[in-house]
């Protein structure tokens, strides 16, 4: 959706900071103006006053203040900003028709202050200067103001001037935000085109990072790493397909043929016996991948082992062969098991684990030969190896034997309950207790077996 779009939130975010520049630099410039402009009504009285000072301070006659008049009158006419008030006990000396208000106001502190009249929407900037007796003229009050309108408007006009600006500015710094995230997000919308033709079955091609900014390449490079393992796992998951349907095509096809053949015609009790106890030896083994199907989805799922308890590993060794003593003895083989340890372990899923890695051993044992079970402290883990002379398997297979249905006889010839998931089973309980699976074909003996954390 748009309002999720990456170039529009850049040019929010660059229209926000437009916003807090001009602010700052706005503000600043407002206060350096606005303390310029303060100073100007200021500046402007003194100059005035400055050329009338020795003119007043010079006479004391009604002559010449006669002649001082008409210069603060042609003065006042020339400027209408200014305004000139005399303030005297004899009317003679007075000039600017001074009111009650200007009476009093004159009387008040001398120097720089503020004048507010009825007639203006701004206050005068008046100086108030006092001149002493001189011969004829009694003491004088004179006030020098000149009005701040024009300033004011002034100060009002460079506000709305910045405010404008800054509204420009941020509308250009979004435009041209929006523009720039826009042509730098090219790359990155190329990728996006160029990764949504990678789908199943074409999971073979990989982004290219020869044309790409320097800062998607770590980026690249993990959606590469990515792909790599969803093809790997694309890969293993058809033929886990491949796997089941045929691990569960054979015990099917069993059973209807049996089925079929038996329902051609009338059978004797005895021959249906025989085939039901057929059948219900392939359910059996139906119902064995099944439940170690469901235990290995249980397993992909991130399920641990949770109950726990330390135990003398050698001893749940010696409680699984006596589970297994019909399968050697009937494989006439024998178990020695050599070593000792303890480790928390779960005790149903550990003789789960062994019982598979017995029974594969059991399957490529000759009679009369023996099979050794060897339990380590390494320290930080134990090892449970179980050895078994056979033929040696080469280092091709060797990092695969714990995937599903994999067989180092591609063939897939089966024998009794033996599907292919057993080693699987193993590695997914050796996970569960957060430890691993280890497998060496060497000197005419092929061990496998489990790392468990102590």
């Amino acid at each position: 959706m748009a309002s999720n779009s990456i170039a529009l939130r850049l040019s929010g975010m660059f229209a926000l900071v437009a916003l807090l520049v001009f602010l700052l630099i706005g503000w600043a410039l407002y206060l350096q103006v606005d303390k310029g402009l303060g100073l100007l009504p200021e500046a402007e009285v003194d100059a005035r006053y400055s050329v009338l000072e020795s003119q007043v301070q010079r006479f004391g006659d009604l002559e010449h203040w006669g002649k001082l008049s008409v210069k603060l009158k042609l003065l006042s006419e020339e400027d209408k900003r200014l305004r000139f008030w005399v303030v005297s006990d004899n009317p003679s000396y007075e000039f600017g028709s001074p009111d009650p208000k200007i009476r009093a106001f004159a009387q008040g502190p001398l120097g720089m202050r503020d004048l507010y009249l009825n007639d203006h929407n701004y206050p005068f900037k008046v100086r108030v200067s006092e001149f002493p007796a001189k011969d004829q003229r009694p003491p004088l009050r004179f006030l020098t103001a000149i009005d701040t309108e024009t300033f004011r408007q002034t100060q009002h006009s460079l506000v709305i001037a910045l405010i404008s600006l800054a509204a420009i500015g941020i509308a250009l710094a979004s435009a041209l935000g929006y523009w720039v995230a826009h042509i730098g997000l090219k790359p990155l919308l190329d990728l996006s085109l160029e990764a949504r033709k990678l789908a199943p079955p074409r999971l073979s091609g990989r982004l290219q990072l020869s044309s790409l900014p320097p800062e998607l390449d770590q980026f690249v490079t993990s959606f590469n790493s990515t792909l790599e393992r969803v093809e790997q796992a694309y890969s293993r998951l058809e033929s886990f397909n491949a796997d089941v349907a045929h691990e569960l095509r054979s015990p099917l096809t069993n059973l209807i043929g049996q089925t079929q053949v038996a329902l051609t015609r009338g059978r004797s009790a005895e021959h249906y016996f025989e085939v039901l106890q057929s059948n219900l030896e392939e359910l059996e083994r139906l119902r064995s991948i099944i439940n170690d199907m469901l235990f290995l989805a249980s397993a992909d799922q991130g399920s641990k082992a949770t109950e726990l308890t330390e135990v003398s590993l050698a001893e749940e060794v010696a409680t699984t062969l006596d589970y297994l003593d019909f399968i050697l003895e009937d494989a006439q083989v024998q178990v020695q098991v050599r070593g000792d340890a303890q480790a928390p372990i779960e005790k149903a899923h550990l003789r789960r684990a062994m019982i598979n890695l017995l029974h594969n051993a059991v399957q490529h044992t000759a009679p009369g030969r023996v099979i050794h079970v060897d339990i380590k402290d390494e320290g930080d883990h134990v090892s449970i190896g179980v050895t078994n002379p056979g033929t040696l398997i080469s280092g091709e297979h060797l990092p695969k034997l714990f995937e599903r249905f994999y067989r180092v006889d591609a063939s897939r010839t089966n024998s009794g309950g033996n599907h292919g998931l057993g080693l699987a089973i193993v590695k997914a309980i050796a996970l569960m207790h957060g430890g691993t699976v280890f497998v060496r074909s060497e000197r005419g003996e092929n061990t496998f077996g489990i790392n468990l954390p102590c």
